[in-house]
C-alpha cells in the first residue's frame, strides 16, 4: 500500500458553504488545501480520535474528529474509495473508519448529544442533522425552549439563520434542563460573554422597540440590553447612527440607535433600538473605571463622576463608546413650532423629522431614509378630506414611502424645506416655486367650488318658483271660515226663479262675479316669509353662566400651557375630564359664583324690563293697525258690491284679472278715482240698468 494517497477534487464542507480543493493523506496525518483561497489544513495522525463513513448527498463523505474537540468533514468520495481509505486509516494512523448513516425519518424529536464543537442531534442511535457550535452567534432561553441564532455567511448564497429546541420539562431535581442545554451550548459558540463587571448600568429604561422595559449594560465592545424574557447582546461595530429627537410635547426625548446587522426576536427584526426618556428625570452616573483610565481611554469625553438629564446621560456615553456622532433635527419648524411633523405611516400614527440630510420617522415602524437615496418626493391630497395632504418618498430603489394625514397647515413649511434640499418634487408642474401649489391647497373646504352643492341650490329654486306659480291665488289667500260663511250667504241670499226676467239673472251673476273678485283682491296679500325668531335686543343683559363655564374660563389659559399644541376639540374633552375629577369643595366656590351671577342677571333684566316697552303694548299698537286696516277693507267692499252692473259688466270685459303686483302699485286707483269713474259710468247707463243694480 501506498505511504501516500491523493484525492483531487475532493470538497470540504464550513460553515455550511461548498470549496473544492485537494485531500492528502499521508503517516505524518491528513493535508486539505483549498482551491479558492489557498487555505492549507493539517491535521496530526496523533491527533486524530475517530473517523467516521457516511453517505451523503454528494456522494460518501468523512468525518474526522480530533482529540481538542473540532470536527472536520469532507465530501465527494466515491463508494469504491470505503475499502482503500479503511485500510489506510487503520494501518497509518491506528483508527478503524466506522461506517455510520444519517437518519433519513424526518422526525423533528429526539435526544440532543454534545461532542466537542459539535451538537449532534440523534434520533435513537442514528444522528438527523449536526452544527457546529463555533458558528453560534445567540443563544436564547425561553419557558421551555432554547433559541440559538448562527453567525451570517458572506460566501453561501443559503444560510442558516436560527433554530428552535423544544425541551421538555423533567421531574427530576437535578436542575433546569433548559439552563443545562444552554449552558452546553454557550461554552462551546462565539457568542459574546459578559465577561468583567460592565462600565455603567441603567436600569429599568422605557424602550419602545423592542417593546418592554430593558436594563442597559454598558460593556467596553458592547452594549447588554436585558430584559424579563430576552437578552440582546449588540456590538458596537453594529450600530450605524446615534439620533436624538425631541418629541412634539417639549416633554420628552427619543434616543434612537440604527443597528446593521440587526438584533432578531423570532422572525421580528429590528433594525433600530427606540428608547424614550422624560426630560424631567435626573440621574447621577459614576464609571466603574479609575479617573486615570477614564481620562486615558475616552479622551476627556466622558468623566467618573457625572449628573444631569438621563437621556443626556445615556447620549453622551454611547456616543463616547461607539464613537460617532449623534445626528439631531436641524433648522426645519413646522407650524406649530416644533421640529417634527405629526402624520401616519402604514396603520401607525407617528412623527416624521426631517433632518440635515435626511428624514427619521418614528416609531412603528421607524423608517430613515437618506437625502441621497430619494429620487423623488409627492405632495398629495388626502383621500379622506382636503384638510390634510400625504408626503410620499421614492427612493432610487423603486421603494415608495406614504406619509398621510399631514395637517394643511404644515404644507408651506414642508414645501420650503425640500425646496431648499433641491429635492426632486414630482408634482411641481410647469411653474417653478411653491406658491401656486400653496394657494391653491391653502383653500379652506368652504372656498372652494362644489359642483353638487351649486347644482342642489339651483334645484331648489326652480322648485320654489314652480310651487308658487302652481299655487296661484288659492295659496295665498287665507282660510277664514267664519267669514266666508257670511259671505257666501250674502250671495245666495237672492235664489233666482223661473219668473224672473234674464237681465235680473243677468244682473245677480254679474254681482256674484263681482263680489267674488273684490274677495279675492282683499284676500290676496304678499307672500310672507316664515316669522324669524325675534332678534335679540344688543342692550340687554346677557345670560349668566354655568358654573362649569366659569372653571373653564378661567383655567383654559392653564391647560393650554400645559398641553401646547392642543386642538380646540382635545380641550374641551380634557376640560370634561378635569372638571369631573374635581371634589364637591372646588366645585362649590364656582356654584356660589354662577349663583352671584343668576341673582345679577335677575336684577339687570328687571330693570331692563321697566325702561323698554311691554309686550301688552306692543300688541295693542299691532291691534289698532289691524283694525284700521280692517275697516278700511269694508269700506272698499261695500262700495264694490254699490257699483253698478255696468261698471261690472265693463270691467270684466276689458279688464279680466288685475294682478296683486297691479293693485298694491298703482298709485292712481285711490278712493276718489274710484268714485269719479262709477259716477261718470252710473250717468250713461239706462235707468233700468240703474234701478236694477241699486238691489
Amino acid at each position: 500500500m501506498a505511504d501516500t494517497l491523493e484525492f483531487n477534487d475532493i470538497y470540504q464542507e464550513v460553515k455550511g458553504s461548498m470549496n473544492d480543493g485537494r485531500l492528502r493523506l499521508s503517516r505524518a496525518g491528513l493535508m486539505y488545501k483549498n482551491n479558492k483561497t489557498g487555505k492549507v489544513e493539517n491535521i496530526s495522525a496523533a491527533d486524530i480520535a475517530e473517523v467516521v463513513w457516511r453517505r451523503v448527498a454528494l456522494g460518501h463523505g468523512i468525518k474526522l474528529l480530533t482529540n481538542g474537540g473540532h470536527v472536520y468533514k469532507y465530501d465527494g468520495f466515491r463508494d469504491t474509495e470505503y475499502d482503500k481509505l479503511f485500510d489506510y486509516f487503520k494501518s497509518h494512523f491506528r483508527v478503524e473508519l466506522v461506517e455510520k448513516d444519517l437518519c433519513v425519518k424526518g422526525w423533528n424529536w429526539g435526544s440532543v448529544r454534545f461532542g466537542g464543537q459539535l451538537l449532534s442531534f440523534d434520533i435513537g442511535d442514528q444522528p438527523a442533522f449536526e452544527l457546529p457550535l463555533s458558528n453560534v452567534s445567540q443563544c436564547t432561553t425561553g419557558k421551555n425552549e432554547v433559541t440559538l441564532e448562527f453567525h451570517q455567511n458572506d460566501d453561501s448564497e443559503v444560510s442558516l439563520m436560527e433554530i428552535r429546541f423544544y425541551v421538555p420539562p423533567t421531574q427530576d431535581d437535578g436542575g433546569d434542563p433548559v439552563e443545562a442545554f444552554a449552558q452546553n451550548v454557550l461554552s462551546k459558540a462565539d457568542v459574546i460573554q459578559a465577561t468583567g463587571d460592565a462600565v455603567c448600568i441603567f436600569r429599568e429604561l422605557q424602550c419602545l422597540t423592542p417593546r418592554g422595559r430593558y436594563d442597559i449594560r454598558i460593556y467596553p465592545t458592547f452594549l447588554h440590553l436585558h430584559g424579563k424574557t430576552f437578552d440582546y447582546k449588540i456590538p458596537y461595530t453594529t450600530v450605524l447612527r446615534l439620533f436624538l429627537l425631541p418629541h412634539k410635547d417639549q416633554r420628552q426625548m427619543f434616543f434612537v440607535i440604527s443597528l446593521d446587522p440587526p438584533i432578531k426576536q423570532g422572525q421580528t427584526r429590528y433594525h433600530f433600538l427606540i428608547l424614550l426618556f422624560s426630560k424631567d428625570e435626573d440621574m447621577t452616573l459614576t464609571l466603574n473605571m479609575s479617573e486615570e483610565e477614564v481620562e486615558r481611554r475616552f479622551e476627556g469625553k466622558l468623566k467618573k463622576n457625572m449628573s444631569g438629564c438621563l437621556y443626556e446621560m445615556v447620549s453622551r456615553v454611547m456616543k463616547a463608546l461607539v464613537n460617532r456622532k449623534i445626528t439631531v433635527p436641524g433648522n426645519f419648524q413646522g407650524h406649530s413650532g416644533s421640529q417634527c411633523i405629526t402624520c401616519s405611516y402604514k396603520a401607525s400614527s407617528g412623527l416624521l423629522y426631517p433632518l440635515e440630510r435626511g428624514f427619521i420617522y418614528v416609531h412603528k415602524p421607524p423608517v430613515h431614509i437618506r437625502f441621497d437615496e430619494v429620487n423623488c418626493v409627492n405632495f398629495a391630497r388626502g383621500t379622506t378630506t382636503t384638510r390634510s395632504f400625504d408626503f410620499e418618498i421614492e427612493t432610487k430603489q423603486g421603494s415608495q414611502y406614504t406619509f398621510s394625514s399631514i395637517e394643511r397647515e404644515e404644507y408651506g413649511k414642508l414645501f420650503d424645506f425640500v425646496n431648499a434640499k433641491k429635492l426632486s418634487i414630482k408634482n411641481r408642474g410647469l411653474k417653478e416655486g411653491m406658491k401656486p401649489a400653496y394657494d391653491d391647497y391653502a383653500d379652506s373646504d368652504e372656498d372652494q367650488h362644489d359642483a353638487y352643492l351649486e347644482r342642489m341650490k339651483e334645484e331648489g329654486k326652480i322648485r320654489e318658483n314652480a310651487d308658487s306659480d302652481e299655487s296661484g291665488d288659492e295659496t295665498d289667500e287665507s282660510f277664514n271660515p267664519g267669514e266666508e260663511e257670511d259671505e257666501v250667504a250674502e250671495e245666495f241670499d237672492s235664489n233666482p226663479s223661473a219668473s224672473s226676467s234674464s237681465a235680473d239673472s243677468d244682473d245677480d251673476a254679474e254681482k256674484k262675479k263681482e263680489a267674488k273678485r273684490a274677495k279675492i283682491v282683499k284676500e290676496k296679500k304678499p307672500r310672507k316669509k316664515k316669522e324669524s325668531k325675534k332678534t335679540k335686543d344688543p342692550s340687554a343683559p346677557k345670560r349668566p353662566m354655568s358654573a362649569y363655564m366659569l372653571w373653564l374660563n378661567a383655567s383654559r389659559e392653564k391647560i393650554k400651557s400645559e398641553n401646547p399644541g392642543i386642538s380646540i376639540t382635545d380641550l374641551s374633552k380634557k376640560a370634561g375630564e378635569i372638571w369631573k375629577s374635581m371634589s364637591k369643595d372646588k366645585k362649590e366656590e364656582w356654584d356660589r359664583r354662577a349663583e352671584e351671577a343668576k341673582r345679577d342677571y335677575e336684577k339687570a333684566m328687571k330693570e331692563y324690563n321697566s325702561s323698554t316697552p311691554t309686550e301688552a303694548s306692543k300688541k295693542e299698537k299691532k291691534a289698532k293697525g289691524e283694525k284700521k286696516k280692517k275697516a278700511e277693507s269694508s269700506e272698499k267692499k261695500k262700495h264694490v258690491k254699490a257699483s253698478s252692473p255696468a261698471r261690472a259688466a265693463l270691467k270684466s270685459n276689458t279688464d279680466s284679472f288685475k294682478s296683486k303686483e297691479f293693485v298694491s302699485s298703482d298709485e292712481s286707483s285711490s278712493d276718489d278715482s274710484i268714485q269719479k269713474k262709477d259716477s261718470e259710468e252710473i250717468a250713461s247707463t239706462p235707468d233700468s240698468s240703474a234701478e236694477s243694480g241699486s238691489d
